[in-house]
């Protein structure tokens, strides 16, 4: 007698077309995301502050309302009973996810918890060094100017200052005079917004070969949890107005080895299911832990052709329940580029058809979903190896700037 096919955990076709998934945040990453649930079959819902963001253009339903009015929020959850409540936003109330995933007929997917660690600095370095002992550049906070002033007296110069809170960008200072520290300390806590009044991080300035994001995916498998680590992303600091990554950014084995150790632990802290960007500094063979987002990563967005399955897909299989993989199909360069205020050009131009005429080139053209600086759009290439395709990113970011004529 022939056996019975065996389920697996994944959702069923069937599930898949009953489900309803809500986004907390509409940006451009969203609607990356709503457009793989959508594939898979799920009904996606777009919440955000203002109306005709990007994800709202592609949702099934879009939502207007306070993402940080605790009872705002958990009423449209309430009334729209989605079945997966995904934070694509680090601007959002965590106690209505709290009261989401109370209700019984929602899953909150990074968990409350885990929302309110990853966009809260202070909260996050207590988990990462005070409980789980990961290794960290030294850090101290500061409520005040005095405060930062008594600090920087105990730690020396340079010293690096950012807000607490999570911010695009991090508003982050390096300061290597006692002059400097007042500027440093007005443009974190402008930064940081109500959310963390005068309170600030400061941390001693390491030396480092590199920076690597390794993209961490947590699923659920037959047993339990399944880990899985992308191949490390390495990217450059902040240069005028691109962000630069590429994949992969080869470790030695024994830091290969410690940058997935790190990685796994804080995951596994934060918990729930979804990819996770954890960023790291590499000095040889030694590992620091600086921070992690629970939710796709921009480091990441080389992942759209680098990988089999991009970390958007990763996020919206993983929250599923579906199969994932993290293969690299071939090496790759990212270049994001960003501006402060720039008008989108109407049409299709020679700065874009020169970017895509870049071999191996691909784009993303982003609409305007921030104020202030903001994501204009990213070139993505693939190459044989990635001093090619960081050269190629160059060449395709370059070209799509005349984009907006900058």
């Amino acid at each position: 007698m022939q056996a019975e096919p065996v389920e697996d955990e994944a959702l069923r076709p069937d599930d898949v077309q009953r489900t309803k998934v809500m986004l907390l945040g509409a940006g451009e990453f969203s609607r990356e995301l709503a457009v793989v649930f959508q594939r898979l079959g799920a009904e996606v819902i777009a919440v955000e502050r203002h109306a005709d963001a990007p994800a709202h253009r592609v949702a099934d339903e879009s939502v207007v309302v306070d993402l940080t009015d605790t009872d705002e929020l958990a009423a449209v959850i309430g009334r729209l009973q989605p079945s997966f409540v995904v934070t694509v936003t680090d601007v959002v109330a965590a106690d209505a996810l709290t009261a989401a995933a109370e209700t019984g007929f929602a899953q909150v997917f990074p968990t409350a918890r885990s929302a309110r660690l990853t966009a809260d600095r202070e909260g996050l370095r207590r988990l990462a060094a005070d409980e789980l002992g990961l290794p960290t550049a030294p850090f101290w906070f500061a409520g005040s100017l005095e405060e930062l002033r008594a600090v920087a007296d105990y730690a020396g110069y340079p010293l690096q200052v950012q807000p607490v809170a999570r911010i695009d960008g991090h508003a982050a200072t390096v300061v290597s005079a006692p002059d400097e520290l007042e500027a440093a300390w007005q443009r974190a806590v402008a930064a940081g917004g109500p959310r963390t009044p005068d309170r600030v991080l400061a941390e001693t300035v390491v030396e480092f070969d590199f920076r690597v994001t390794v993209l961490t995916v947590r699923s659920e498998g037959p047993t339990g949890p399944v880990v899985e680590f992308c191949t490390p992303i390495g990217h450059g600091e902040t240069t005028g107005d691109v962000v630069e990554s590429w994949q992969p950014q080869n470790l030695t084995p024994a830091a290969l080895d410690a940058a997935k150790s790190i990685a796994a632990r804080i995951v596994k802290a934060l918990g729930g299911r979804g990819v996770f960007g954890v960023e790291l500094m590499v000095r040889g063979d030694e590992v620091y832990f600086c921070d992690v987002s629970a939710s796709p990563y921009e480091s990441g967005l080389v992942t759209l052709r680098t990988q089999r399955l991009s970390e958007f897909e990763l996020q919206a299989r993983s929250i599923l329940g579906l199969r994932t993989d993290t293969i690299m199909i071939s090496p790759g360069a990212a270049d994001v580029v960003y501006s402060e205020a720039v008008e989108q050009a109407g049409t299709i131009g020679s700065g874009l058809r020169e970017a895509l005429a870049v071999p191996e080139s691909d784009v993303r053209v982003f609409g305007n979903d921030a104020d202030g600086r903001r994501r204009l759009g990213v070139a993505i290439v693939t190459a044989d190896d990635v001093d090619t395709a960081r050269d190629r990113a160059r060449q395709a970011s370059a070209a799509l700037r005349k984009h907006w004529g900058s």
